[in-house]
């Protein structure tokens, strides 16, 4: 079964649940101290992606505005804006392009916030290979996960001149980099946060040493023009309709944006509370991780969690364009009206800056992070 195949199925599967669940919602209750419960699902397993939403919990941030989060894990096998659409949860954590396939097929979800301004999806390989660019990858094995994470990729190489379907060999890949450690894959996806972070935290068996920079070359798809909006907050679109709910999801911004300006400023502090929530790997790899992520979120010109139109429209425009080797697209029509809205976030920014939070980090400059073996 082909990689594209395995995704056109499990985004279909998906969004029939979607469907068919999307009118259902959950009614919020209260703890003993009168804290609202509230529900959010990440897209992936607790890990330095979300170290945000971790800190605001930690922080009390979320208490601070009555609020009582429940962070759910995601995983292979869980798709955040269908447990939202279903009711299992009162927010959710998704990609752009993919949420607005759900939301197209039926699904009620908007999105209110988005946290990454900046795509962190790359293209990787050995240096050897000389592979700088899109056009390069020509006659190469070009691995990616799919389930919707190929996009970029694919409207790259159109972009470059080449059909995906006849070009490249396109290969299953895993969420791991061992088949492009054993040169089964010359070009592997990669999320700089994550899976090139383990290429650096893994021996060169040629030297002994860890691997470098220097032994790979990247395909950034912010530098190729092709990038699409990855990591943004979504809400129950019927839900929105309900003062109480509106309300809530002002509080719940307020704390979740204050919880990254936290991250920005204190990079050790939300490492440790990363590792403490139980991320899989280790201490290294997370403050590598949210060091990234952080480089992905700041500067935010306008303020974190704003929609910027550009990016918004060429989100869109790739998702309607941009054809898989089987000939789908992500959408098929531009997203209706209610896919989106800056109403809330505008509010929490306003809200965070009177007091005081620096809500774009102009000034902010990454630290430099050296990978330890295995991310320890």
């Amino acid at each position: 079964m082909t990689i594209s195949r395995l995704a056109t199925m499990a985004a279909a599967v998906a969004v029939a649940v979607a469907t068919l669940t999307g009118c259902s919602t959950t009614e919020s209750t209260t703890t003993a101290d009168g804290l609202t419960k509230v529900k959010l699902q990440l897209q992936w397993f607790k890990q330095g992606q979300f170290a945000g939403d971790l800190a605001a919990v930690d922080q009390g941030f979320y208490k601070e505005q009555g609020l009582s989060v429940e962070i759910l894990d995601g995983g292979t096998d869980i798709v955040p804006q269908t447990v939202l659409a279903q009711g299992q949860a009162d927010y959710a954590v998704a990609w752009v392009p993919k949420a607005l396939a759900s939301r197209e097929a039926g699904a009620g979800i908007t999105e209110i916030a988005q946290i990454f301004q900046r795509s962190g999806t790359k293209q990787v390989a050995f240096a050897s290979d000389n592979i700088t660019n899109a056009a390069a990858l020509r006659g190469k094995t070009v691995g990616n996960w799919g389930y919707g994470n190929e996009f970029e990729l694919f409207a790259g190489m159109t972009k470059a001149g080449l059909d995906p379907a006849k070009d490249v060999k396109l290969v299953q890949q895993q969420f791991d980099m061992n088949a492009f450690l054993a040169h089964d894959i010359a070009a592997a996806q990669a999320m700089s946060y994550n899976e090139y972070a383990q290429l650096l935290e893994t021996k060169n068996p040629a030297t002994g040493k860890l691997y470098t920079a220097a032994d790979f070359t990247t395909i950034d798809w912010n530098a190729e023009g092709v990038a699409m909006l990855q990591d943004a907050l979504w809400a129950n679109t019927d839900k929105l309709k309900d003062k109480a709910y509106q309300d809530q999801t002002v509080k719940f911004l307020v704390a979740s944006l204050k919880g990254w300006a936290f991250c920005r400023d204190n990079l050790d502090k939300c490492r440790d509370i990363t590792v403490a929530a139980g991320a899989t790997l280790g201490a290294g790899h997370q403050q590598w991780q949210i060091n990234e992520v952080n480089k992905l979120i700041w500067p935010s010109p306008s303020g974190i969690g704003t929609i910027d139109k550009a990016s918004w429209d060429q989100t869109v425009r790739i998702a309607r364009n941009t054809r898989n080797a089987e000939g789908a697209t992500v959408l098929t029509k531009d997203p209706d009206a209610a896919a989106s809205t800056s109403e809330y976030v505008t509010k929490a920014l306003d809200q965070l800056t009177a007091s005081g939070v620096d809500v774009r980090g102009t000034n902010f400059v990454p630290t430099t992070v050296t990978p330890t073996e295995g991310g320890k």
